[in-house]
């Protein structure tokens, strides 16, 4: 069973950065990871996902501009840079493996991650 770990989320204030990251156990390498979120009383959604062994990312149309997704090769690490911050973006984001098709309206998911907190006050 893969497990996938977030970090690095807290507590920001509107126009700031942030950033957060997920590892995944062992040596499991997935072609396709991302990133979604969930906010109170509201559907979990795509943010953004990425192939891990080509330049290739997606966004939604709500973060497309403010936020990058990246996949360090050398640590095995999935980063999502968050940017000019939206009391809006609040929420639980998830980090997301194997996503089928890989993109912002996958169908299926492999693993999802428990989850790291983004509040953004404004």
């Amino acid at each position: 069973q893969v497990q996938l770990v977030e970090s690095g989320g807290g507590s920001v204030q509107a126009g700031g950065s942030l950033n957060i990251s997920c590892a995944a156990s062992g040596s499991y390498r997935s072609y396709c990871m991302g990133w979604f979120r969930q906010a109170p009383g509201k559907e979990r959604e795509a943010v953004a996902s990425t192939y891990t062994r080509e330049d290739t990312s997606y966004y939604s149309d709500s973060v497309k501009g403010r936020f990058t997704i990246s996949y360090d090769n050398t640590r095995d690490l999935l980063y999502l840079h968050m940017s000019m911050l939206k009391p809006e973006d609040t929420a639980m984001y998830y980090c997301a493996a194997d996503l089928v098709p890989c993109g912002v309206a996958a169908l299926d998911i492999g693993y999802w991650g428990q989850g790291t907190q983004v509040t953004v006050s404004s």
